[in-house]
């Protein structure tokens, strides 16, 4: 909706997306909303980006994601 600020693709085909940075002299186009992560799964016929949902416990309304990477083990 409002666009992603990056993206990391698994060799799985499943890429997360970091949503919502707001930043100094950066337009945000939901100002009032904390950052969010999706996760899409690039192999399906008709892609769609679904929002995780983050752990209770977590501050959401500092969230401002900035970057995104993974890590295989």
């Amino acid at each position: 909706e409002a666009g992603s600020e990056d993206i990391d693709i698994l060799p799985n085909g499943l890429a997360f997306i970091s949503s919502g940075l707001k930043y100094p002299g950066i337009k945000s186009f939901a100002p009032d909303k904390p950052g969010e992560i999706f996760l899409m799964d690039l192999k399906e016929d008709s892609p769609r980006a679904m929002e995780l949902r983050i752990s209770r416990g977590f501050d959401l309304a500092s969230f401002n994601p900035h970057g995104i990477s993974t890590y295989i083990d």
